[in-house]
């Protein structure tokens, strides 16, 4: 996908702004910001906002496949930017009919709903959350951009639901007047997140990997939840008429690929756990966990530790350019890696510690981890 070949220049104030999935790590940071920054917000999400009451904040709860809620939540607002989704990482012959029907009517057909509703409320901006796995595929991918095709290997429902309602959010752009755009995450991370380093957590705790995953020289990218809300601010400024913003996708990380396992280094060594040095080939653990995870759709066994797809990108460098951001709408990290996690660490100790109390202690020899994407 080519740049918006528009005038980066051209911006424009988001008025009033609707953030769906609200309550959760990323849409509660986003709403959290957005009152910082002085705008009237409504958060809409089926879970009670974790936010203070606010004068400029309206709290919507609802289910986005209801078309009525949906349309009511959308009224009166001049931006959308749509965080909800579920993330089913499950895929194959591991997938069940019920999970299927679940992630597409949330994921692509919630979001339809709010496309079109959007439309119909004179909604001006529409900013979508898709993921840098709809470009993945199981390849190498080493400072990737916007122009690599859509995957055509769907081994999880995550992706598959992404990239069909990514493609539909974009063959919306300009009709009725809405400017669209989406933005791709890599692993979100940072405080109040609840899946990256909880997974970790969650296998450090349960003593199942005993070894780390792949080489040491695989990386990827991570998208620290403060830098990924500054680029959806600055996509939605820039979904003007003649800007670069829209029709276009964006991916948004902390520009500095790292291999996982060195950046959950530190965390794991603060939670004074210690640091694994044997290694096994991804390839082998991957193979593993889809067998693993078709026997227990198929016969009951256990769930298996870790998805096939989180361990694939142990072993594969998939990380992505952000040149085309920073081109288009002036985006550059406001964190470095580095400082961003001396501001998390306290976090994820405490999250680690509550954990710890919750659990029955197993000794832990090492630890292994993967990040779904945004």
């Amino acid at each position: 996908m080519l740049s918006g070949m528009g005038d980066s220049t051209l911006t424009t104030d988001l008025g009033r702004v609707l953030v769906t999935g609200g309550s959760g790590f990323v849409g509660a940071n986003l709403v959290a910001e957005l009152l910082e920054r002085g705008h009237q917000v409504r958060s809409f999400d089926r879970a009670p906002s974790p936010l203070p009451e606010h004068p400029r904040l309206q709290v919507v709860e609802g289910d986005i496949c209801d078309r009525d809620t949906v349309t009511a939540a959308v009224d009166g607002i001049d931006t959308v930017i749509h965080t909800a989704a579920i993330i089913d990482l499950m895929g194959g012959s591991s997938v069940t009919e019920e999970y299927r029907q679940r992630s597409f009517a949330v994921n692509v057909g919630g979001t339809e709903n709010l496309v079109v509703a959007a439309q119909a409320a004179g909604v001006k901006r529409f900013v979508y959350t898709a993921s840098n796995s709809v470009v993945m595929g199981g390849k190498r991918i080493s400072g990737g951009d916007e122009t690599l095709p859509y995957t055509e290997r769907f081994n999880d429902l995550y992706t598959e639901t992404k990239v069909a309602a990514e493609r539909f959010v974009l063959s919306q752009n300009g009709f009725r007047g809405m400017l669209t755009c989406s933005i791709r995450p890599s692993g979100i991370w940072g405080r109040g997140d609840q899946t990256m380093f909880r997974k970790l957590f969650d296998s450090v705790l349960a003593g199942h990997v005993k070894v780390l995953v792949g080489g040491k020289h695989a990386k990827l990218d991570n998208s620290y939840v403060h830098n990924l809300i500054h680029g959806f601010i600055l996509a939605g400024e820039h979904l003007v008429p003649g800007g670069t913003a829209p029709g276009q996708a964006y991916f948004i990380n902390d520009g500095e690929p790292i291999n996982m396992f060195e950046f959950s280094r530190p965390v794991v060594e603060a939670c004074g756990q210690r640091w694994p040095r044997l290694r096994i080939s991804g390839a082998f653990v991957r193979w593993l966990m889809t067998i693993w995870q078709w026997l227990h759709f198929r016969v009951g066994l256990p769930k298996p530790p870790f998805e096939p797809l989180a361990v694939e990108r142990l072993y594969l460098d998939n990380y992505f350019s952000i040149a085309k951001a920073e081109r288009d709408l002036g985006y550059r990290p406001l964190f470095s890696t580095e400082q961003a996690m001396r501001e998390c660490l306290p976090y994820y100790v405490e999250l680690f510690d509550r954990m710890k109390a919750d659990t029955q202690e197993v000794p832990v020899k090492a630890v292994s981890t993967g990040s779904p994407a945004g």
